[in-house]
């Protein structure tokens, strides 16, 4: 079905303020995705602050010509091209689309192409590497769990500690007796 002039001048106004506002775009090849897979995925998007987006490859191109001043070449990439612009965090779209390549692996039914991270134009083998690194809500709960690991230790040393001192009948950490275990080793006993 063709698309009149005016349409497609409506897509491609659309498609250059989803660039413009975008802080990463990553273009993924599809084959085979089925609309309730397509209408899940952009679901997942929505809730991180990312779009996913079809059109025309040379929409594609012109929107990001025109937004960023890039020359992309998708023409040489197979079937079509989704274009995925997270908005807030910009690792984070693109996590939720590398969950679902990783689960349709084998049917190949969605492959990263390239993307423009940080303003630069990223390759395919770029693309997979930035892919895989975690978000950074997933990062920022690393930080704090590892931040929070000794506080958690101390809490169960001394929880343990008021155990022992309530186990041996006692009410105070000072009612306990010290008791220094001396082990004389050969080197450290005078030579006579």
């Amino acid at each position: 079905m063709a698309v009149s002039k005016q349409k497609k001048a409506e897509i491609l106004s659309s498609l250059v303020e989803q660039v413009k506002n975008a802080k990463s775009i990553w273009f993924a090849s599809t084959k085979g995705v089925t609309v309730a897979e397509f209408a899940d995925l952009r679901k997942k998007l929505r809730e991180v602050g990312a779009s996913y987006t079809l059109a025309k490859k040379t929409l594609i191109v012109k929107a990001v010509k025109e937004a960023l001043d890039l020359d992309l070449n998708l023409a040489d990439l197979e079937g079509q091209i989704g274009m995925v612009c997270s908005n807030d965090d910009a690792i984070a779209g693109l996590s939720k689309v590398n969950d679902f390549i990783k689960a349709t692996e084998k049917e190949q039914k969605m492959t990263w192409s390239i993307s423009i991270f940080e303003g630069k134009l990223q390759d395919k083998a770029e693309t997979k590497v930035i892919a895989s690194m975690p978000s950074r809500e997933t990062l920022l709960s690393r930080l704090v769990g590892s931040m929070k690991s000794p506080i958690s230790s101390l809490a169960r040393f001394f929880d343990a500690a008021a155990k022992d001192i309530e186990a041996k009948g006692k009410t105070k950490v000072g009612e306990l007796e010290w008791k220094k275990e001396e082990k004389a080793t050969e080197a450290e006993t005078p030579a006579e």
